[in-house]
């Protein structure tokens, strides 16, 4: 299903024709997400207003939905933008942070999943239970629980199946599924867990790679291992310097991954 070199391939790809990915993301993160978007090699936009989102959507590559600091015009701009996605074949990512947390958030994780086919639903296994109806621990807006992975692959695959998409649940391992065919990625660093804003990170990558491959599988899965061996090479050059210093080496990372380090640190095996 997805090999280290496929996924070599698509990261050159990405830099190759530096897709437009829009961004209606949180206040928290938009800063980073952006900088990581461009050490990638992709081109970042955030678009908020009703009156501009449908049309650009519909001229970018992917579109990044993101409820991490939810309001609701940015809802309602949110369904505005999805549907000028669908409706011009641009892929859609979502992220539902914090679902769970509180009905108003758990409710407009389930709205957005409703009213726009989203190409890719990207959270922690908490929140994509909170999508799906089963009540996993969720504190604030992580999970406050790792399941295992074979926990984790169930759970994704139900996720995949109710809500007729594909599925990435992040973790110390990472999960992609299409309700089907699974995979596992064992790439990342516990430090990503001390920098906020490395999920939504990960889903506007994410975004960058469906931009310029239609095989979803194929496109999550490159930019799960890419992100993590990127991680990994930052914690490596950060030792013992903490979370500040591994934030910034991750853009720099970000931007200096290739190929050969896929093919060097990549892990990733195929489910049952």
């Amino acid at each position: 299903m997805v090999d280290l070199q496929q996924a070599s391939g698509l990261l050159e790809r990405v830099r190759e024709q530096r897709p437009l990915v829009h961004n209606i993301t949180n206040v928290v993160v938009t800063n980073f997400t952006a900088n990581g978007l461009l050490a990638l090699g992709a081109s970042p936009v955030m678009a908020y207003a009703q009156e501009e989102v449908a049309d650009m959507a519909k001229i970018a590559g992917a579109l990044v939905l993101n409820i991490g600091t939810l309001n609701p015009a940015e809802v309602e701009a949110m369904i505005v933008a999805g549907r000028s996605a669908n409706a011009h074949q641009v892929p859609v990512v979502f992220d539902p942070v914090g679902a769970g947390a509180t009905p108003y958030r758990t409710e407009t994780a389930r709205r957005i999943l409703r009213e726009v086919r989203v190409t890719l639903l990207r959270g922690n296994a908490a929140e994509i239970a909170h999508v799906v109806g089963e009540d996993w621990e969720i504190k604030g807006v992580d999970a406050g629980v790792d399941e295992h992975s074979q926990d984790k692959a169930a759970l994704a695959q139900k996720a995949a199946r109710q809500w007729a998409t594909h599925v990435v649940i992040t973790g110390k391992e990472d999960i992609i599924t299409d309700g089907q065919h699974t995979c596992l990625i064992k790439n990342g660093h516990p430090l990503l867990t001390s920098v906020t804003g490395t999920g939504c990170l990960l889903s506007s990558l994410i975004g960058a790679f469906l931009a310029v491959e239609k095989d979803v599988l194929l496109a999550g899965a490159s930019a799960l291992i890419s992100y993590g061996v990127a991680a990994q090479l930052a914690a490596q050059k950060t030792a013992q310097r903490g979370p500040g210093s591994f934030q910034v080496e991750l853009l720099n990372q970000l931007a200096a991954v290739r190929a050969e380090d896929l093919l060097r640190d990549g892990v990733v095996a195929v489910m049952k």
